[in-house]
C-alpha cells in the first residue's frame, strides 16, 4: 500500500455565490475568524501528513500565491515593532519551500477537470482531495479520519456524512456495503439523486482519497451534470475496477460555500476559541434571545 503524500486543493472557482465581495478577493480567502478558507483545508492536509499541496487555481486567484509566500516587509515592520507573536504565527504558516505547488486551470469545466489539471504534479500514486469549500470542525480533522481508513482497506476512500433523507438531491450520494471498521465498503455513486431513488443517506463531503487511475478516466473529458467534467462519474467508473471505502467524518463539515454555512463556521470556531469565547459567546446569546422574542410576539 503507497503513502498518500500529495493533496490537490481546487481553488480556481469564481465564488459567486459571495458576491460582490468576491469580485476582487477570492472565496478562498474570506476569513473564518482570523484565518482564510483555505488555510484550515492546507492545516487538515498537514495534520493528516500530506507531505505535497497542489493547488488548482484560476484568474484573479494570485493572492493565494502570495499568501503562502514570505512577506519580507510586513515581517520587517513586524520587527520593527517588537510584534514577536504575529511573526512566529506567520513563521508557523508558511510551508516548506518545494512542498508547494501551483498549477492553472483555464477554464472552469468542473471539478473533475481540475483534478485532472494536477496529474503531472501528482503522478503514478495515491492522492488526497480537499473541497477548501467545505470546512472541517472536531477534535481530529476529517482528512486525518479518512487516512485512518486507507490505512486498514487502501483502495479509494471517501469521507461521508449523513443528510437528511429528504435532501438526497442535493449531495453526492453513496451506497451502503458491508462494514469495514471504521467505515463500509461502497456498493454505488449517483449524483444528486431524488430521495426515492437515493440508495442511503450518506453524502460525500468533500475529502476523497484517490487511486492515480483516475486520471485515465477523467482525460476522457466526459461531460456531465452541468456540461462539466464530474469527479463522481469518473468515480463511478473507477468502481468497476477499484473497490471503494466510505468513511463517515465523526465532527462536522460546514459548507462555506454557501453564506449560511459561513456564518455558522465562523460562530463554532469563535466559540471554540479561548481567547475570544467569552466576548462573542454573550452578544450571540442577547441576538437569539431577541430573534426569539420577535418571533413569539
Amino acid at each position: 500500500m503507497k503513502k498518500v503524500r500529495k493533496a490537490v486543493i481546487p481553488v480556481a472557482g469564481l465564488g459567486t455565490r459571495f458576491l460582490p465581495a468576491t469580485k476582487a478577493l477570492p472565496k478562498e480567502m474570506l476569513t473564518i475568524v482570523d484565518k482564510p478558507v483555505v488555510q484550515y483545508a492546507v492545516d487538515e492536509a498537514l495534520e493528516a501528513g500530506i507531505e505535497h499541496i497542489v493547488f488548482v487555481t484560476g484568474r484573479n486567484k494570485a493572492v493565494i500565491e502570495d499568501y503562502f509566500d514570505l512577506q519580507p516587509e510586513l515581517v520587517g515592520t513586524l520587527e520593527r515593532a517588537g510584534k514577536t507573536k504575529q511573526i512566529e504565527l506567520l513563521e508557523d504558516l508558511m510551508p516548506v519551500a518545494g512542498s508547494v505547488s501551483f498549477t492553472r486551470q483555464q477554464a472552469p469545466l468542473g471539478l473533475g477537470h481540475a483534478v485532472w489539471c494536477a496529474r503531472d504534479i501528482v503522478g503514478d500514486e495515491p492522492f488526497a482531495v480537499l473541497l477548501p469549500d467545505m470546512v472541517s470542525f472536531g477534535k481530529t480533522g476529517c482528512l486525518a479520519e479518512t487516512m485512518e481508513l486507507y490505512g486498514v482497506t487502501g483502495g479509494n476512500v471517501l469521507a461521508v456524512e449523513q443528510c437528511h433523507p429528504s435532501d438526497t438531491a442535493k449531495y453526492g450520494i453513496v451506497g451502503r456495503g458491508a462494514d469495514v471498521v471504521p467505515g463500509f465498503e461502497i456498493t454505488g455513486m449517483v449524483e444528486k439523486p431524488a430521495p426515492a431513488e437515493a440508495p442511503s443517506n450518506y453524502y460525500i463531503n468533500g475529502r476523497y482519497i484517490l487511486q492515480p487511475e483516475i486520471f485515465e478516466l477523467l482525460g476522457r473529458h466526459e461531460r456531465g451534470a452541468g456540461n462539466e467534467i464530474q469527479i463522481t462519474d469518473a468515480m463511478e467508473h473507477l468502481l468497476k475496477q477499484q473497490p471503494f471505502y466510505a468513511r463517515p467524518f465523526t465532527g462536522r463539515m460546514f459548507d462555506c460555500g454557501s453564506k449560511s454555512g459561513f456564518i455558522e463556521a465562523n460562530v463554532a470556531f469563535a466559540l471554540a476559541r479561548e481567547d475570544i469565547r467569552d466576548s462573542v459567546f454573550e452578544p450571540i446569546r442577547e441576538m437569539v434571545g431577541l430573534r426569539r422574542a420577535e418571533q413569539a410576539a
